[in-house]
């Protein structure tokens, strides 16, 4: 998982689609902060390595490098365990349908390695669409959102039709390359941002767009039971593997 990030402060409940718990803020914070701060010393000692180069001190220059990954690898280690943390409390059974994924609170490469691994999933297992939600870019720096044109760039390389919902956090994905006239609705109720159980097609990235009808669509289906083992398995993929989702 790259250790790149971006120092935003605080993110805390606009990383979470539910009401979290002061706990579950805390924690989520406390690891994206140790993760910083190691990104802080890693690139301190990375400075300071150059220096002692330059003048010849091949030695400290070498120690001090040495320092600076070991920094790096805990910076990786701590944001590998905030992204796991984060999509665990998002995407439990009963917060998100089970034909959505989201991917708030994560960094632009973490749902990029989630997104790919859960679309290879769900083809594999023949179903048929997916939800993703992105966030709104609300909350980002100068609202500009960051995870959005990289899960549309993975739907392009990936031969994906995508098309923005009603709700404009959310992109649908289509696995089949057919075409429907609309997203199928999202059956979880009471979902933040949900209108009256359905969301249709909104504007259309992925291909041609014919009076609001949109290419391709599936259902993702993915069982509940089943669902703790998907997770695990795609952050297991991760682990040889960071613009945060408002």
């Amino acid at each position: 998982m790259a250790s790149a990030g971006i120092a935003l402060g605080r993110v805390s409940a606009r990383a979470f689609n539910h009401s979290a718990s002061n706990d579950a803020e805390a924690e989520y914070d406390r690891l994206r902060d140790l993760a910083r701060s190691e990104g802080d010393k890693k690139r301190d000692c990375f400075d300071r390595s150059r220096e002692a180069y330059s003048r010849g001190d091949g030695a400290e220059a070498k120690s001090l490098s040495n320092q600076g990954k070991r920094h790096q690898a805990q910076q990786e280690a701590y944001n590998k365990q905030a992204s796991e943390f984060i999509f665990h409390e998002n995407n439990e059974p009963g917060r998100v349908a089970e034909d959505t994924i989201d991917l708030h609170g994560q960094y632009v490469e973490e749902a990029e390695d989630i997104l790919e691994a859960r679309i290879r999933d769900a083809k594999a297992r023949g179903q048929t669409h997916l939800h993703v939600i992105v966030g709104k870019g609300n909350h980002s720096a100068g609202g500009v959102q960051k995870v959005r044109p990289r899960v549309e760039a993975i739907c392009r390389e990936m031969g994906l039709e995508f098309a923005t919902e009603d709700n404009a956090g959310r992109i649908y994905v289509d696995l089949t390359g057919g075409r429907i006239s609309k997203p199928p609705p999202v059956t979880q109720p009471g979902y933040p941002g949900q209108h009256g159980g359905q969301q249709h097609g909104g504007q259309h990235h992925g291909g041609q767009q014919h009076g609001g009808q949109h290419h391709g669509g599936q259902h993702h289906q993915q069982p509940q039971e089943q669902e703790g083992d998907l997770l695990w398995k795609i952050f297991r993929k991760l682990e040889k593997a960071c613009c945060v989702v408002m």
